[in-house]
């Protein structure tokens, strides 16, 4: 009996020991996979902040487009408030 059970204890903590050093081993899987996670999303950050510059940009450009284009509006209606001139000839 007493070596039933010092077997049965023996097989206890070897089966504690491979579930450990299997959990432990997924844990390594896990981490790499995170690297892996942390990688795609450190690229994908790179991306949307060059995506914003861009548009920050873009629409710097487009807003002096409408500054000048304010400024010629400006000078049509001048030009069609004046009064005409009478042709020479």
């Amino acid at each position: 009996m007493f070596l039933t059970k010092q077997r049965l204890s023996v097989v206890r903590t070897l089966g504690v020991a491979i579930v450990a050093t299997v959990g432990l081993g997924a844990c390594a899987t896990y981490d790499d996979e995170f690297a892996g996670i942390n990688s795609r999303l450190d690229q994908l950050d790179s991306r949307v902040q060059g995506a914003a510059q861009s548009a920050e940009s873009a629409n710097q450009s487009a807003q002096q487009a409408n500054q000048r284009l304010d400024q010629m509006e400006t000078r049509v209606q001048q030009l069609e408030a004046a009064p005409r001139r009478v042709p020479r000839g």
